[in-house]
């Protein structure tokens, strides 16, 4: 954590920096991103120099309460108490801000929904998930906004990309990255019996711009007509749609929602620097020593994190084996109680495994 908060003061005061520097107030677009990546960060990045100040201050009390000097020993000693208690409760909120791993204090992220073995259950499934974060988001005040999605013929969703935005909102819809699983008897089966299928869902922090420096060499940009929606529907009929394959990493992206090509080259470009930085941060991840493998936000997409079961109108998050019998208001978007859980036990373990001390 420590290591972290460092890292965030760092480039925070790069950020502070570079806000005064000729060559970016005289690009606009820069600029603005700059701002933004500084107010994101700065609540954080602010408290925690506070925290090293105080930290520096007890110190040098400390010094002076080993003093021969009476007097001096005796307004150390009256004073140390009140600035131990303050850094204390400094470092209570910094915990507190840092729930949820380095990127908690995101206020953009992009999120996939992609239907997994299952079917049209499991495409229908995919819908269900897309349908209970809107309402969630929708719930919480939070901007919601499609990138792109490819449906299926009875209405569900093969994938579906969104980005959302909101205060903190990162810190809360990271715990939903991981392999979810539905029990219940689907609308495509006529013997009533129940059946098990699952999506995955994954949920990535949005860079700014100067975060993830991508320029037209680095991506490859395909241009194509969209497919006809469920049932047949128009979508486009001119080649709006883009695919980006960026040359380094492979990964591609794709946006055709939008009847504008330049609409979604600008999505397909927030989706593939979401991608590129969520590759970036997990490396760093690995690199150190101190990751959060114990932490349940940690995003392992490969992991089956959660099972609803309609038949008992049960939710269960294995992660923590934590059990709701409430799956009608989970699923109709009051995900809350679950999200409350999930980051208060990342809270105990992180106050288990952290103190002041260095």
């Amino acid at each position: 954590m420590r290591e972290m908060l460092d890292e965030k003061l760092a480039r925070f005061e790069e950020l502070e920096r570079m806000m005064s520097d000729p060559e970016v107030l005289l690009d606009s677009n820069r600029m603005a991103a700059v701002a933004r990546e500084h107010g994101s960060i700065a609540k954080l990045a602010t408290k925690y120099r506070e925290f090293k100040n105080l930290r520096r201050e007890i110190g040098e009390l400390r010094e002076m309460a080993h003093s021969d000097d009476k007097d001096e020993r005796e307004l150390a000693e009256a004073e140390l108490g009140s600035i131990e208690e303050k850094q204390a409760q400094l470092w209570d909120e910094l915990l507190e801000q840092t729930i949820g791993g380095e990127d908690a204090n995101r206020s953009r992220c992009v999120m996939e929904i992609r239907a997994g073995t299952g079917g049209d259950e499991a495409a229908l499934f995919a819908r269900n998930l897309f349908e209970m974060y809107k309402k969630h988001a929708e719930k919480k005040g939070w901007k919601i906004e499609l990138l792109d999605s490819s449906a299926t013929e009875l209405g569900g969703f093969k994938e579906i990309s969104l980005a959302f935005g909101g205060d903190g909102i990162y810190r809360e819809l990271q715990y939903e990255s991981g392999g979810h699983r539905v029990q219940r008897v689907p609308e495509t089966e006529a013997k009533g019996r129940i059946h098990t299928s699952a999506a995955t869902v994954a949920v990535m922090p949005e860079p700014e711009d100067v975060e993830v420096e991508l320029v037209p060499d680095d991506y490859e940009v395909q241009r194509y007509a969209a497919s006809a929606g469920p049932g047949g529907q128009h979508v486009n009929k001119t080649a709006s749609a883009v695919r980006l394959c960026h040359k380094e990493s492979g990964i591609t992206v794709k946006c055709a929602d939008e009847r504008s090509q330049h609409k979604n080259l600008a999505r397909a470009l927030r989706l593939l620097k979401s991608k590129l930085y969520d590759v970036r941060r997990e490396e760093e991840a690995k690199k150190r020593a101190d990751h959060r493998k114990t932490l349940v936000g940690s995003g392992d997409r490969s992991q089956r994190i959660r099972t609803y079961n309609f038949p008992d109108n049960r939710v269960t998050d294995h992660r923590i084996n934590f059990t709701l019998y409430k799956l009608d208001q989970i699923i109709a978007g009051d995900l809350q109680p679950v999200t409350d859980a999930l980051i208060d036990y990342d809270r105990d373990v992180l106050r288990d495994s952290m103190d002041t001390s260095d």
